[in-house]
This record gives C-alpha cells, structure tokens and sequence, in this order.
C-alpha cells in the first residue's frame, strides 16, 4: 500500500516517520512515553494511520530494538574488527566510534539500557549484545598477542569504561577525551602508546583539531 491512503483519507504519514518519534520518545521519556496515541499527537496524525505501518506496539518496540542493534553493536563490532597497522591503531578504532557524531548512538544505548531493568526481555537482547560485543573486542585483542585470560580482562576494561561512560551520561569536551585517548589506548593494551602520526590521522579522521573545543 501506498503511505497515501486509497479512499482518499490524505496523510498517514511514514513508517519511517513513526519509528523516528518513537525513537525520541524513548530517548526523552523512556519506554513509557513510547504509547501511539501521544506518538500520533507529536507527528499530528490520527492514531489510526499508526496501523497502516505497523501491526500493534510491539512490533514498534522490535523495530526500536533493531534500531539498537544497528546503532551500537554492528558500529563496535565493525570497529573491532576494522583494518590496522599497528594494536594501538586497533584501539583508536574502537575507541574512535564512541566519540559524538560517531556510529555510536549512546543516548539509544542508555534508554535500552533503562528498559531493560522493566523487560527482562530486553534484558536478554542486552545481555546478548554485551556477549559478542565483548566477544569482538576479545578477539581484536587475541589478534594482537594477548592471551586468553589477559585479553579477556583488558575487553572488560575497554568496555565497561565505555559503557561507564554511557551509563553515568559523562560529558567531556572533545578537546579532553582527546587528550585522555593515549592514556586509555596504553592503558588497554598494556603498553602500545599510539605514535604521533596515528593520532595525527585520528584526529583528522574526527575532525580534530589541536586547540579546538
């Protein structure tokens, strides 16, 4: 079916549309401002055309959830997993998409996270991702000469770093996480202090410059 309906009703709006509202609804509200009715009242639709798109709420909450999915496991697993000369280059990576702008959505990762403490559904999906999230961070260090046990901690500490930051909503200038990355990239690897021209082309890829805010 066409968005525009047959019987000439006028605008049901998208399914795009409606997912994006339900999307900043959770955001600002949490999972209890994700209702159709005050979803329609933002787009200015009837709550009718909700159903031209979707088949009830739940299936707009998988759709969120998908959307989480997309947002932050396959950017931190891409990033783990992405090309590198060197182990503190593989770190940049990672560490790189959590930084604003980026293919992390960490405002979605913390609205998940606060719906899963109602939804042991969602806990399960959330519990999962922290799996292979870890799993790839595991692996990208294994890469690099770390053992078993070791790299497995040295995951958990990128990690639960990552996610602590996330979690407790800390906000830093870019000018200070930048400075704080080297420390954190030895930190993790135990000692591969990123070279000035791997930080060089980080901050050009970040559109970074020394001095900015």
């Amino acid at each position: 079916m066409s968005e525009q309906s047959s019987g000439g009703t006028g605008w049901r709006g998208s399914c795009e549309g409606w997912l994006e509202a339900a999307y900043t609804a959770l955001i600002e509200s949490g999972i209890d401002g994700v209702k159709i009715l005050p979803i329609a009242n933002r787009l200015k639709l009837a709550r009718t055309s909700f159903y031209w798109h979707l088949k009830d709420r739940e299936a707009l909450l998988e759709a969120l959830l998908l959307r989480w999915e997309e947002r932050s496991t396959k950017p931190l697993v891409a990033a783990a997993g992405s090309y590198a000369e060197t182990e503190a280059e593989a770190l940049l990576n990672v560490v790189g998409c959590f930084l604003p702008t980026q293919a992390f959505d960490d405002r979605l990762e913390f609205a998940v996270r606060s719906w899963a403490l109602q939804d042991d559904g969602v806990m399960a999906r959330v519990q999962a991702a922290d799996a292979e999230r870890l799993s790839a961070l595991d692996a990208m260090l294994q890469k690099w000469g770390h053992d078993p046990v070791d790299a497995d901690v040295r995951a958990r500490a990128i990690y639960l770093v990552q996610i602590g930051y996330i979690s407790m909503q800390a906000r830093e200038t870019l000018a200070v996480r930048m400075a704080r990355i080297p420390h954190y990239v030895e930190i993790y690897s135990g000692g591969a202090r990123p070279e000035p021209r791997e930080m060089a082309r980080f901050h050009a890829r970040h559109g970074f410059t020394e001095g900015g805010a």
